[in-house]
């Protein structure tokens, strides 16, 4: 029997219901919990596999331990913000249950996220026999993987990696972010870091931009430089990655908006006092902006995300490049959510089938790409995200 606990019940949250409940081989029993139980309630209505609901403030360890007491999971899913990843971790370490999540802690008071963190769990997770899967997203997540995969059976060293994500997609509205808004607009405007010979370099938020021909009728569109946490894994636990960049599409739309946004003060993530009492300008725009979840029926188009690794294979120089297509129409149709919130939910459910199977276990905190990535790939492929392998010849970026 292998019960799991979601926490979190938003967009990426309905996904991981949903596709947990269709892998009834592995998960026999589901518990979703957020701190608004009828948010939990109303996914849970949608699945026909019986979902548990429960209330829980993922800030809160005692809480959290409680919970997990009383349900009594071999695993929980970490769906919540990134800012609740060390009290769920703390609270699975104190009650003696696997953890996994999607995206890696950030304080709440600075737009700084990265490992550091929750790589000093790896001690008491590998002591208790626990294990944390950190990151098991599309990126990171499935891009650490495509990257393990080029690693394993395309290249004998792996000297560039560029990962690039195009939402090729709209949803029709003036302005509205496909994910939580606080957590999308702090990580487009942070300063843009890539790795290069050794070391981080830093330039501005999204200054650097190229255009990319994209696969399968997606065409050129116009890609951005920005630092994503899975390069600072990946250049760990690939040590002869020379040069490593993220890029993402944004619209001339959605860069126009965000541009006044910052010129006004409403990206803010510091305390401003209005009308005798503190709020945070940005936590007050995700307020007022259209509710992601809502964007599902409205968005049209595909994704593509995916890896193109450049370096040796047999004494000779060679670029291979792995990429998924996933199309918003075809998710909404599935599960009722975008496919922003589909290529995040459904590896998150995968990671937790190569957890809960003995697939991918050890104890301690890792990363995806420190594991076997033919496995993962080919149960991902059967629930839903297939990938695309193409050796060639791509512009260097």
């Amino acid at each position: 029997m292998s019960k799991v606990l979601i926490i979190g019940a938003g967009g990426v949250g309905r996904v991981v219901a949903h596709k947990c409940a269709q892998a009834s081989d592995v998960f026999t029993e589901i518990t979703l919990a957020s701190r608004t139980e009828s948010k939990c309630k109303a996914i849970a209505a949608e699945i026909a596999f019986p979902v548990k609901t429960a209330r829980v403030d993922a800030d809160n360890v005692p809480e959290l331990v409680a919970l997990l007491k009383k349900e009594k999971p071999k695993l929980v899913i970490n769906v919540a913000l990134p800012y609740q990843d060390l009290t769920i971790m703390d609270a699975c370490l104190e009650v003696g249950v696997d953890y996994l999540d999607t995206a890696n802690y950030e304080p709440p008071d600075t737009a700084k996220f990265e490992y550091s963190w929750q790589w000093a769990y790896q001690d008491r997770f590998r002591e208790k026999g626990l294990m944390a899967l950190l990151g098991s997203g599309f990126d990171p997540g499935v891009t650490n993987v495509f990257t393990a995969l080029a690693a394993k059976k395309y290249l004998d060293e792996i000297h560039e990696l560029d990962i690039i994500d195009a939402n090729a997609g709209s949803h029709g509205q003036p302005f509205a972010t496909n994910f939580n808004p606080e957590i999308n607009i702090r990580e487009v405007t942070a300063p843009c870091r890539h790795w290069e010979n050794g070391g981080w370099v830093e330039t501005g938020a999204l200054a650097t931009k190229r255009s990319f021909d994209f696969p399968e009728g997606i065409g050129p569109m116009n890609i951005f430089r920005m630092y994503h946490e899975e390069m600072e894994s990946l250049v760990k636990h690939i040590p002869t990655i020379k040069k490593a960049q993220f890029w993402m599409t944004f619209s001339d739309n959605y860069l126009k908006h965000l541009e006044v946004l910052q010129n006004v003060g409403m990206t803010r993530i510091d305390e401003v006092e209005f009308n005798g009492q503190k709020i945070v300008p940005l936590q007050f725009l995700k307020a007022v902006l259209p509710d992601p979840g809502s964007l599902g029926a409205l968005t049209k188009g595909k994704t593509c995300i995916g890896v193109i690794a450049r370096g040796i294979k047999d004494g000779k120089r060679k670029q291979v490049y792995i990429y998924n297509i996933c199309d918003h129409e075809e998710c909404f149709r599935e599960v009722n959510s975008q496919a922003i919130s589909y290529t995040t939910g459904v590896p998150a459910a995968v990671g937790g089938i190569m957890m809960l199977t003995g697939t991918w276990h050890k104890p301690g905190v890792w990363n995806m790409e420190q594991f076997d990535p033919e496995p993962f790939l080919e149960r991902l492929s059967v629930m839903g995200l297939p990938h695309v392998v193409l050796e060639g010849e791509w512009p260097e970026l």
